[in-house]
């Protein structure tokens, strides 16, 4: 193994630290730098100088179009760039995800992209490949940050959207559309055992309150599946006759909180991360998407800097695109 030492740009140490040595990790609190962390497991596989070195991405499923999407944009990326490849499919089970890093890690790859099935037990993987001296680089999905300090491991990036900012700005748009002097009774269709969902609630949550006339009334866990999500909406809606406006966490959450209030016959708009390929609507007005295949394209370049020694941030966040009604987000802008 060669080793490094890894120092984050002078100008984003000094945005995110305020030069008090720790970054803003995207869960609410903060931790060591990505200096330190990185360096603490700053190893390179020896596989990394072979020919097409192999990078194992490890992602939940390929039945939400999201990961579909970061799917392609992993492979076509690591072609790209000299690397290949091999995907795994987690089946959205926890254990299935680390018996195949645990497969992976045999094979001796150069690097480990994860995302998680769930962000708590993720940690494991993170462990196994810091013990076998693989770099990780997480994305979409944050490793639980309590999870990491218990079993002493550490990932050198994690890159994905700016999820606070995602619900800050669907809460003004939806403050925006509905007016100041409107009361708004509102659900949310979420997912309270994924860090990312639980920041974009928490963003959500902050802008509305600006509002004295917003409330959140009820909170439900559609499980990033839109057939829970249909579920789940229709007992919120049947137990909130005064609800008004449904904040859906996830590209699967709208879809089916979208379904739901079609099947109600109610008026209450959904906002939201948006479904991929449906439409907005007066009844769906707007929504925010990220951009998976893009984080698969950026995450393996970061492999590859990273391997040739060159220097990488502890955190990358990436923007959202903000849809209206009329517009009609592609398959690969997916909440």
């Amino acid at each position: 193994m060669k080793k490094i030492a890894l120092v984050p740009p002078v100008a984003l140490a000094l945005a995110l630290t305020g030069c008090s040595g720790v970054i803003d990790t995207g869960t609410g609190s903060s931790s060591e730098s990505g200096a330190e962390n990185a360096a603490a497991s700053a190893t390179i596989p020896d596989s990394c100088s072979g020919d097409k070195p192999t990078i194992a991405v490890l992602l939940p499923n390929q039945t939400n179009p999201y990961y579909v999407a970061m799917k392609e944009g992993f492979e076509q990326a690591a072609a790209d760039k000299g690397f290949t490849a091999e995907v795994q499919i987690a089946g959205d089970d926890d254990a299935q995800q680390l018996a195949q890093a645990e497969a992976a890690l045999q094979k001796k790859p150069c690097a480990i992209a994860l995302n998680p099935v769930k962000s708590e037990p993720a940690a494991a993987i993170v462990r196994e490949a810091n013990d076998a001296g693989v770099p990780v680089f997480t994305v979409n999905i944050i490793v639980n940050e309590d999870a990491l300090k218990a079993q002493n491991a550490t990932v050198i990036q994690y890159l994905g959207a700016d999820n606070k900012a995602g619900g800050v700005d669907t809460a003004k748009k939806v403050l925006e559309d509905m007016g100041a002097d409107a009361t708004l009774k509102i659900g949310f269709v979420t997912e309270p055992d994924e860090v990312p969902v639980v920041i974009r609630d928490e963003g959500f949550k902050e802008a509305i309150a600006e509002d004295p006339n917003a409330k959140v009334v009820a909170e439900v866990d559609g499980n990033v599946k839109a057939t829970d999500s249909l579920n789940v909406t229709t007992d919120m809606l049947q137990g909130n006759p005064d609800l008004n406006v449904i904040f859906a966490s996830t590209g699967p959450a709208a879809q089916g909180a979208i379904e739901a209030v079609k099947a109600s016959g109610r008026d209450v708009k959904v906002y939201g991360f948006c479904a991929p390929e449906i439409t907005l609507t007066d009844a769906y007005p707007a929504c925010v998407a990220q951009e998976p295949a893009d984080y698969g394209k950026r995450v393996v370049e970061q492999i590859a800097m990273y391997v040739k020694g060159g220097t990488v941030e502890a955190e990358i966040l990436r923007p959202l695109k903000l849809f209206v009604n009329g517009q009609t987000p592609a398959a690969g802008e997916v909440g």
